[in-house]
């Protein structure tokens, strides 16, 4: 069994949701250490234009160092990206979104489940937020939680896809990953349950 380790920087993590949380909306494509403030569009599908990510964004084989084995997933939440380790200093790297100030984590966990099209309950603190959020919403190309959930451990975060593109790189969430669909439904059929996750954050000194 790995050992949850979680560290959080602000706010009880009972109350928090893995979408956006604030209330004004930013269609520009996000910058490295950029947060955005938009709210979350249940029902909206984006089109393929919208799905097309900057060059340094765009899912890509890179070089990367890691003593870490093959199959481990790791988290660069400083530099909005997510490694797939390939071995041999090799990775497939992805662009994400991540949580924003206040709901940003490190530790070491496990994909305990899988799920395409996840279904979408925003919690009671959201709704309060968003009073026009559904209360329920299935999957599907409008749902939040878009085509794919990697669910980790026992805690309310996961790696999951968006209808929201444009917050890739950016600090958006409450504490989960989010991923354009293409690449979430890539991610998703490269890892089995159980596959090892690491959530690194940048030193503070």
């Amino acid at each position: 069994m790995w050992t949850t380790r979680l560290l959080f920087f602000a706010c009880s993590v009972a109350t928090a949701s893995c979408c956006v949380l604030a209330t004004s909306a930013d269609h520009s494509w996000a910058q490295p250490g950029r947060t955005m403030a938009i709210d979350d569009q249940p029902g909206v599908v984006p089109n393929p234009r919208e799905e097309q990510l900057p060059a340094a964004f765009q899912r890509q084989a890179v070089f990367y160092r890691t003593n870490e084995p093959p199959g481990t997933i790791i988290v660069d939440t400083a530099d909005r990206y997510l490694y797939l380790v390939q071995g041999n200093n090799r990775a497939i790297r992805y662009g994400i979104g991540v949580g924003r100030e206040g709901f940003q984590w490190q530790g070491l966990l496990k994909v305990t489940k899988k799920a395409e099209w996840p279904d979408w309950t925003p919690p009671p603190e959201m709704i309060q937020r968003q009073p026009y959020l559904p209360r329920f919403m299935a999957g599907g190309p409008g749902n939040p939680m878009g085509a794919r959930a990697l669910y980790l451990g026992a805690t309310i975060y996961r790696i999951h896809g968006t209808n929201q593109p444009h917050t890739i790189g950016s600090a958006v969430s409450s504490g989960c990953f989010r991923l354009v669909n293409d690449d979430v439904a890539d991610l998703y059929g490269r890892v089995p349950v159980g596959t090892k996750v690491v959530v690194r954050q940048r030193p503070t000194l």
